[in-house]
């Protein structure tokens, strides 16, 4: 099962544990979030929305809150000794897809567990 996602002014298709690099959205990281703006839930029988798909939604876990790339915006004009540049780093949300939601449903599936950290090879090998 796949659906087609809308968010901030972009689409994805997703299915379950995809990991996606979204723009920022509101949420703890490890905490559960519903994005409701559903376009197409794909499988054996595919509904499309018009625009949306009612009562459905995507649930994800929130997994980190990052800056993007740098992105840098130089202009010249040529012979009048003119030049300006800008630079800026976009926030991004990166989320894992847990279930595709249908008829309205609340999420079952609850943030993964962390694992714990494991002590080095040396004291495990004595």
């Amino acid at each position: 099962m796949f659906a087609v996602i809308k968010t901030g002014g972009r689409q994805f298709r997703v299915a379950p544990d995809d990991v996606l690099e979204i723009g920022k959205i509101a949420g703890e990281v490890g905490t559960i979030v519903q994005l409701g703006e559903v376009l197409v839930v794909g499988g054996d029988t595919p509904v499309l929305g018009a625009p949306l798909v009612a009562g459905a939604s995507v649930a994800a876990e929130v997994l980190d809150h990052k800056r993007g790339p740098k992105v840098i915006a130089f202009k010249k004009r040529r012979r009048k000794n003119s030049k300006r540049k800008r630079g800026y780093r976009d926030e991004i949300t990166v989320i894992r897809v847990t279930e595709i939601l249908t008829d309205g449903k609340a999420p079952t599936v609850g943030p993964r567990p962390k694992k714990a950290k494991t002590e080095t090879k040396a004291a495990e090998a004595a």
